[in-house]
């Protein structure tokens, strides 16, 4: 028989239970534990998950205090600790408001603008500089994971966080889009890039490998010298 499992949830209500045994079946994720703890254990448990392939981005926890995706965390017999997204209000449970992560979305214009003369289909060619540029930004599934793992976003609420920010340069880079201008001085006001520290929490956390704090460094660059060719 395989060691167990032994598991601390954060729990809203103080008189819930927090902790749990769950028999380990390899391979399991931290999503499977969840369900197990729930199925065999607390129907109350409250959280999140939808599509279990690390796509839709709604399972986003900290486990063992690190943001991650709980459907492809994959975990080992021993200890674990699980615990909301920080920077979030708790509604209950592993369950967050994440309100504030999307009026950030919301702040950077998130969808193309398309310029004046644009002819269908536009086409960026996949050798050029400028999808170089885009590619390694682009795959953002909006999980949070950034922006829990952010000291800043966590410290105050008027900080426009990694995930907006990594969006904002993708469109900006976008030679189709005509926002560039307005949405680079969205982004570079009092509460855009000049907030960030360079932690990396952003980029270490992100479950599909973008790295935030480099197209925060990319907006800098183009404040001082200009959207790019």
């Amino acid at each position: 028989m395989s060691e167990p499992l032994r598991v601390r949830v954060a729990r809203s209500d103080p008189a819930a239970r927090t902790d749990f045994e769950v028999a380990w079946t390899p391979p399991m994720t931290v999503l499977d534990v969840l369900l197990a703890i729930q199925r065999d254990h607390d129907p109350s448990l409250g959280f999140r998950f939808s599509c279990r392939v690390a796509m839709c981005g709604t399972c986003t926890l900290r486990v063992n205090g690190s943001s991650v995706l709980a459907c492809q965390t994959k975990v080992e017999p021993g200890r674990l600790r699980i615990d909301p997204m920080a920077g979030f209000p708790i509604v209950r449970d592993l369950i967050v408001d994440v309100g504030a992560f999307w009026r950030e979305w919301a702040a950077v214009t998130p969808y193309l603008v398309p310029r004046d003369g644009l002819d269908e289909p536009a086409v960026i060619p996949p050798d050029t500089p400028e999808r170089r540029r885009i590619d390694p930004s682009l795959d953002c599934i909006t999980c949070g994971a950034c922006f829990s793992s952010c000291a800043i976003a966590d410290d105050r609420r008027d900080f426009i966080g990694p995930a907006a920010l990594n969006r904002a340069m993708v469109l900006i880079a976008d030679s189709r889009d005509a926002g560039g201008e307005e949405r680079l001085d969205v982004v570079t006001r009092a509460q855009g890039v000049d907030r960030c520290h360079y932690v990396y929490g952003c980029t270490h956390a992100c479950p599909k490998g973008l790295d935030p704090a480099g197209a925060i460094r990319a907006l800098r660059r183009w404040r001082t010298h200009g959207l790019p060719d």
